[in-house]
């Protein structure tokens, strides 16, 4: 028996035109495009308000010396957990922009070197919410190859052209750190230092995407600074999207109360946001303060010893 098996492979879904190379020799390009071609245009990005209709066009080339036959589709994205601009697979039944462009699953052969330019309609509806929907247009590829267990499987290759839709009406750009743990590594000598580990959620909480910088700070008491971490770029986070990132600040003295403290500096279109900060506390053990301090009452004996002995021998 002939056992078929459904793998769906990875989108590449880029800002720029995006463009398959395979080791099989299939290539192929996904673009925004016009009655005469391609336009130059990086992704779709539409502005409507509720109700309004919008027709375009995309190009899928066939950069292959072979004809490719094409599943071509609309869906809609999401920021996958490391932070990418991702597509829902193609068995997932979108329920937003994906599923108002008029781009039902068709298949398109295209010869080689020739590209086939595609119409399509989306239709906001009525009650589409304020802001920003994203998705993509996807041209897929379904391959049988053979697994290393022998078994038959199909492999869904997807590329996809970006599409943004700003739908008008009130925005709110949101950005909050949504949790902070912190962790510290106790050094195994009295004056060691250990590692301070910080896991933090960001969450883009408004209705438009959203990016920016993120940076961890530590201090100990009366607000001493015990390092910092990089500065991280966050990546573009559409509406709803949580990302979650931990940092590691090496070298942290054991001084007592320890707090981790977390700034993001984002900004959306309509420019920068307020900045998003929380923070978050840990005891260490201050066994490098108690050194500390017993060596600086011991140096002061030793002063306080030296001058009466001095004083007796004058005496």
């Amino acid at each position: 028996m002939l056992l078929v098996l459904a793998v769906a492979a990875s989108v590449l879904v880029a800002p720029a035109p995006a463009e398959a190379r395979e080791g099989d020799g299939l290539r192929w390009a996904v673009t925004p495009s016009g009655p005469e071609g391609p336009n130059g245009r990086a992704a779709y990005d539409f502005e409507a308000k509720p109700g309004d209709v919008i027709t375009d066009m995309v190009g899928v080339s066939n950069l292959s010396d072979a004809p490719i036959t094409f599943t071509v589709y609309s869906t809609d994205a999401f920021t996958a957990p490391d932070g990418a601009f991702a597509l829902l697979t193609g068995t997932t039944q979108p329920n937003d922009i994906g599923s108002w462009t008029d781009l039902t699953p068709k298949s398109y052969t295209v010869q080689p070197k020739k590209r086939a330019d595609i119409a399509f309609t989306l239709r906001v509806p009525t009650n589409a919410t304020p802001g920003d929907h994203a998705g993509g247009i996807v041209a897929s590829v379904i391959e049988r190859q053979t697994n290393p267990q022998g078994q038959q499987v199909n492999v869904d290759r997807r590329i996809a052209a970006r599409m943004y839709l700003r739908v008008a009406g009130p925005v709110q750009p949101l950005v909050q750190v949504s949790s902070l743990n912190v962790v510290y590594g106790s050094p195994a000598l009295p004056f060691g230092t250990g590692d301070l580990v910080v896991t933090y959620r960001l969450k883009n909480a408004g209705n438009v995407r959203v990016h920016g910088t993120a940076k961890v700070r530590a201090s100990g008491l009366l607000g001493v600074s015990l390092g910092e971490s990089e500065e991280i770029t966050v990546p573009e986070m559409l509406p709803g999207a949580e990302l979650s990132v931990q940092k590691r600040i090496p070298g942290v003295m054991s001084l007592g109360r320890l707090t981790a403290a977390v700034t993001v500096n984002a900004e959306a279109k309509e420019g920068r946001l307020p900045i998003a900060s929380r923070s978050a506390a840990v005891w260490a053990s201050p066994w490098g303060l108690v050194g500390l301090l017993v060596l600086v009452l011991g140096a002061v004996a030793l002063v306080v010893r030296w001058r009466l002995r001095r004083r007796l021998l004058r005496a």
